[in-house]
């Protein structure tokens, strides 16, 4: 302990030394017009870094050890992502690092339920593990619901004992991740309390998922300690929830795109209440537009002040989620700092972490370090599936209870067409939740409409939260096929038509994940959605949509592999009934 109080007394008279200009700072950036986030002013001005912190920020310091001239272009802190799964973009903590990093993002708060629901505590340790290989800052929450529901069969539970164990296992953990029970919450679950009161008891943060809450419901929710809430699709959600106290975030990802219907909530007397999240992002989109940086440029051309726009992508972060020294360019906080070339297009020019560049013109400077886990291989067990998809129509006068795709969202519709319209031509397809854990060996058939397709079928298992293997398609030979090459994978997805597979994407990590880097897995991804629009399917994301039917804490009508679910009600339904 004495070292260590020498040390950061040695190093924190050299810092103040640097600030004072009596020593020379190890990096200069000058010339560069500084994004202000406690201001939003922006002004052009020198920026002296000494061990790995801003020093200060003055036209007074001009001297050190490597001098960078920015010549006028813009430097902002490092952009913090509120809210993310890692998994949805299929890659490891390592390659993910290296995707965003040069898209300037310096911080990320990421729930691994995805991983934790498939492996438990060994997926936790797995993805730490894996982060600490790399220059991008990984703050992982502690899922809070696994399973989400009684309604499916999850690989791992997560229960209160486990989420004590990861506390210990990641004491630096910000908090509980999103609360996906907002039911047990306002019906005072105990065992959804006790979760609770974990973090709060030990002085942590808990998010919050609380779609289409409002009134006394959303009171309540937010009584028990809730501090944010992602699942805002619209400004009157988005400003109820901020006169309560609760953070918004922003959500603009792959298939949830909210930004465009939440920006008008956002104005200068409440702009501190919001921050900016991907939540769930594929590899093709990372690699195409970027990450949080696609968030400002889609921002501001929305017409959100630039300045204002850069505050909901730091610091509002880093002060929500108590990343200390991080959000801003101001003395004594972390140099995590990007240069723009301009403020319409956010073009990323240099990414700097702790003073050291780490990214430039697209690319990583430093390779991030590998890590694998051959335990998360191989675990996808299924039961005999030969004959299991078949669809036995009722007789006639008999509804079917349909699964209909809003694309674009995550919610899903619920239909009730009559049993003699179900035809591909009327675009009613099966859709198939299989237990992959070697538990229980269900198999549950359903109906969804909005997929498109014509012939063939689509199999994954990148299928929230359980993720199970979930299939969609026209005929059974077509959907076993696709199955069972996802299964001989080790997981992921694949395309099927008759006797032949058209493209598949493999995901050995837990079914999750690939250990390719970003370029590999987003061409694979563009094959298997090429290969379903071949099909005929009309979905810009097909895949990520197909993985939001077993969600089954997002209303209306999913599916997962105990059947078909009524989310507001917490229960089963049958697929077909009879007025």
């Amino acid at each position: 302990m004495a070292d260590t109080g020498v040390f950061f007394l040695a190093s924190m008279e050299q810092l103040i030394a640097v600030a004072r200009g009596r020593t020379k700072a190890d990096l200069l950036l000058s010339r560069a017009r500084v994004i202000n986030v406690f201001t939003g002013e922006i002004r052009e001005t020198n920026v002296p870094v000494f061990g790995g912190k801003i020093a200060g920020i003055g036209d007074d310091y001009s001297e050190a050890h490597k001098v960078v001239d920015l010549e006028g272009k813009y430097l902002a802190p490092g952009l913090i992502d509120a809210h993310v799964h890692i998994e949805s973009s299929m890659l490891t903590p390592a390659e993910y690092a290296r995707a965003v990093l040069p898209h300037g993002t310096t911080a990320v708060i990421c729930d691994p339920h995805e991983i934790v629901n498939v492996a438990g505590l060994p997926g936790l340790e797995f993805m730490s593990r894996a982060a600490a290989k790399t220059s991008l800052e990984f703050h992982f929450m502690i899922p809070s619901c696994i399973p989400a529901t009684s309604l499916e069969t999850t690989g791992a539970v997560f229960d209160t004992e486990k989420i004590w164990e990861a506390f210990k296992r990641l004491p630096a953990s910000p908090g509980l991740a999103e609360l996906m029970n907002y039911p047990g919450v306002i019906s005072a679950d105990p065992a959804v309390l006790s979760r609770i009161q974990i973090a709060l008891g030990t002085d942590r943060l808990v998010d919050g998922h609380a779609p289409l809450l409002t009134g006394a419901d959303l009171n309540a929710y937010v009584a028990a300690g809730i501090g944010t809430d992602h699942e805002v699709t619209c400004p009157e959600e988005a400003l109820e929830r901020v006169r309560l106290g609760l953070k918004v975030i922003i959500r603009e990802g792959s298939v949830a795109r909210n930004l465009e219907s939440i920006l008008p909530a956002v104005n200068q007397s409440n702009k501190s209440e919001f921050m900016f999240g991907t939540d769930d992002k594929h590899p093709g989109h990372l690699v195409e537009q970027g990450q949080v940086d696609f968030i400002l440029k889609k921002a501001v051309a929305q017409g959100l002040d630039p300045a204002t726009a850069v505050q909901l992508a730091t610091i509002n972060t880093a002060r929500h989620y108590r990343l200390k020294g991080k959000g801003a360019i101001a003395p004594g906080y972390s140099a995590d700092l990007v240069v723009f070339n301009d403020l319409e297009r956010f073009e990323v020019l240099e990414v700097y972490k702790e003073g050291s560049l780490v990214a430039r013109q697209g690319s990583v400077v430093e390779e991030p370090g590998t890590h694998r886990d051959e335990t998360l291989e191989n675990t996808v067990k299924l039961p005999d599936i030969r004959g299991q998809f078949a669809l036995l129509l009722p007789e006639s006068g008999a509804a079917a209870n349909v699964i209909s795709v809003k694309p674009g969202q995550i919610f899903t519709g619920w239909e009730k067409p009559p049993a003699e319209e179900v035809s591909v031509e009327n675009d009613l397809l099966r859709v198939a939740v299989v237990e992959r854990y070697g538990k229980s060996g269900n198999i549950s058939v359903g109906l969804v409409r909005g997929f498109g397709l014509q012939q063939g079928a689509l199999a994954s298992t990148v299928s929230h939260d359980s993720h199970n293997l979930v299939v969609v398609g026209v005929d059974e030979q077509s959907m076993e096929l696709a199955a069972e090459q996802v299964a001989r994978s080790g997981g992921g997805l694949a395309v099927a038509c008759q006797e032949k597979i058209l493209a598949q994407l493999p995901l050995p990590v837990g079914g999750l994940l690939s250990y390719e880097d970003a370029l590999q897995v987003a061409s694979r991804h563009n094959e298997v959605e090429q290969a379903a629009t071949r099909l005929g399917c009309q979905l810009p994301a097909p895949f990520m949509a197909m993985s939001f039917l077993t969600l089954a804490v997002i209303p209306a009508l999913k599916i997962t592999d105990k059947g078909l679910v009524d989310v507001q009600k917490a229960s089963r339904v049958p697929l077909w009934e009879r007025d």
